[in-house]
């Protein structure tokens, strides 16, 4: 593959114009947003640290973003697979992929439904069924600001971001009741399904997010090779932001997995994502 510079563009996929950044040299490492989020709402804090170790490639997917919406139907293999069509047109066969939130899923997809693009995974802040939420997220008189819930000042963040760099502004009220649907109707993996994953994986959750974290405990016993790390006073939208604390922990996973496999000391994880 030629190295790529860094640089911004659009990839024609499926009648959509798929925004990416690529920033950063090394290892290629694909970063998936949450949902009505972005690449700088979620990564802004994070992509200086891990562009000095890899070559990022940050995505924004259907009617995120810069990303146009169609009328084509939300799921997640389509948006997987136009994460590898991205790639393709990017020249990056194999990459590791960090996904956040609803970035989470389409990450699961693409390790178990093409684990050959997929070296290592990264999975922030994601329930893989329906109780791994805590229950006042999903409540019906869930409020902005109200116990786990974003603030009314991150929502407000969302929809001025949206409006600010999408094609058409004036579509995010629809837009987040059509993502809010398609999130609230995804099936989950059963813990055997988990256990299909073969990239070793990095379970990232904070100690006030909407995930339980006995349901982020319960996916690293699921699958076969995962580290897990609480991160403490982390919520859901700001657990990224704890930079001082996320850093060290990607690149101990990085480290010791690239280590093993140029022939170093085989290590493994415990239950806080500390090698042993």
């Amino acid at each position: 593959m030629v190295p790529l510079a860094p640089h911004a563009g659009y990839a024609a996929v499926d009648g959509l114009e798929i925004y990416y950044e690529v920033c950063g040299s090394g290892p290629p490492l694909v970063l998936l947003h949450g949902g009505l989020l972005g690449i700088e709402l979620n990564f802004a804090g994070l992509l200086p640290a891990l562009a000095d170790r890899h070559l990022t490639v940050a995505l924004e997917l259907q009617g995120h973003g810069r990303t146009a919406d169609s009328d084509r139907v939300l799921t997640l293999d389509r948006l997987a697979r136009d994460v590898t069509e991205v790639l393709d047109v990017l020249g990056v066969g194999r990459a590791d992929v960090l996904g956040v939130s609803l970035g989470g899923p389409v990450a699961v997809e693409l390790g178990l439904g093409s684990p050959e693009r997929v070296d290592r995974l990264v999975l922030v802040s994601i329930a893989t069924s329906a109780d791994g939420y805590h229950e006042e997220i999903n409540a019906p008189d869930a409020r902005p600001g109200q116990g786990r819930m974003p603030t009314p000042e991150e929502f407000q963040a969302m929809e001025a971001f949206y409006r600010s760099v999408a094609p058409d502004p004036d579509h995010f009220e629809a837009f987040a009741s059509k993502a809010g649907a398609f999130v609230g109707g995804l099936p989950g993996w059963s813990p055997d399904e988990l256990a299909g994953i073969t990239a070793p994986t990095l379970i990232l959750v904070g100690d006030r997010d909407f995930v339980r974290v006995e349901h982020a405990a319960a996916m690293h016993e699921a699958m076969p090779e995962a580290w897990l790390a609480v991160i403490p006073g982390a919520t859901h939208m700001g657990l990224l932001h704890h930079t001082d604390v996320v850093v060290p922990i990607l690149d101990r996973f990085f480290d010791r997995l690239s280590e093993r496999a140029s022939g170093g000391a085989v290590t493994q994880a415990d239950g806080g994502g500390h090698a042993r």
